[in-house]
């Protein structure tokens, strides 16, 4: 078992690794090749933090480990709001001038809404799938053209993140290299998951939600924390929403266009309900003052931990 666990957390730094460097080499070839900085650094603060959870996900489905893919795609939400948002306000208040994301967070909530409905039949279908990713492409386009109109404090913050070294040579060996690293890490944490689950007493759905979601984001947890201590509230807000939004839409829809999904009834009638109250909880505090306070960052902590105790304890997934 010791050897299960130093696979899983190997994994786990590969995974990170390779996300890092992935979206590294992405922003270099961006730029390379003339695409809007403001862009190209949109849809990396909003999105290319899901992408060790798409590996994983990815893996997983490929080998038929759902339940594990879709335990990882809604806790890595629910890590995203309670976690990832909570500690970061913690560690410094959010100050939020990305004014397009309290209309994003109403659209993780309406499509949460409707996973639920095309789940009650205890199936996500390759239709519903489709629908997902395009889904997808539609909070992509609305995003950007949203953002067009934010501030020039706020592009400029965007633009700053695809800022990155090297010619097309070095950022095209970081796109090769990261791919490798990442199918590695995705390969031993989907291997070793499931054993360290069921020597905790956990169905797959329960070890995707909480030892694999919470592996996976720790590096993005940490990197919450110092981007909150640096006043960059809207770059933690944004990686979280559109985290979400992506495992919601691009991980669990590109799954169910590969290979209809078995859904668990846990699935509709609670997981996916409860990332649900967390955003629903978070819309208030983006759409008022667009300031997440130390407070604020404390109950959405709290309702994590009180969330993570009650599905220990029932163990019913």
């Amino acid at each position: 078992m010791l050897e299960t666990f130093g696979l899983f957390l190997l994994g786990l730094v590969f995974l990170a690794l390779g996300g890092d460097s992935v979206v590294k080499g992405a922003s270099g070839i961006g730029r390379h090749y003339g695409l809007s900085p403001f862009v190209t650094g949109l849809v990396l603060v909003a999105f290319a933090t899901s992408i060790p959870e798409l590996a994983v996900n990815a893996r997983a489905a490929f080998v038929g480990a759902q339940s594990l893919a879709l335990g990882n795609a809604v806790g890595s939400n629910l890590v995203n709001f309670g976690l990832t948002l909570g500690l970061a306000a913690i560690a410094a208040p959010l100050i939020v001038r990305w004014r397009v994301l309290a209309p994003l967070l109403v659209c993780f909530i309406v499509l949460s809404l409707a996973i639920v409905g095309m789940g009650l039949d205890g199936v996500l279908s390759r239709i519903d799938g489709m629908l997902l990713l395009l889904a997808f492409a539609a909070v992509v386009a609305f995003a950007v053209a949203r953002s067009r109109r934010e501030t020039a404090d706020v592009q400029t913050v965007l633009e700053g993140f695809t800022e990155t070294r090297g010619g097309l040579a070095l950022n095209g060996a970081r796109i090769v290299i990261s791919a490798i690293v990442l199918f590695y890490g995705a390969k031993w944490v989907v291997q070793s998951a499931p054993l360290i689950g069921a020597s905790m007493g956990m169905a797959p759905l329960l070890t995707g939600l909480v030892p694999v979601a919470i592996g996976t984001a720790l590096p993005e947890i940490a990197a919450a924390v110092l981007a909150a201590r640096r006043g960059q509230g809207e770059l933690v807000a944004g990686h979280v929403i559109g985290s979400s939004l992506c495992n919601l839409t691009l991980v669990l829809g590109g799954m169910a266009a590969f290979r209809a999904l078995a859904v668990p009834a846990s699935f509709v009638k609670f997981e996916v309900p409860a990332a649900i109250a967390f955003a629903v909880a978070l819309y208030p505090m983006l759409r008022g003052d667009l300031r997440v306070s130390r407070v604020e960052g404390g109950i959405l902590v709290a309702a994590y931990v009180a969330w993570l105790v009650f599905v220990l304890a029932t163990g019913t997934h």
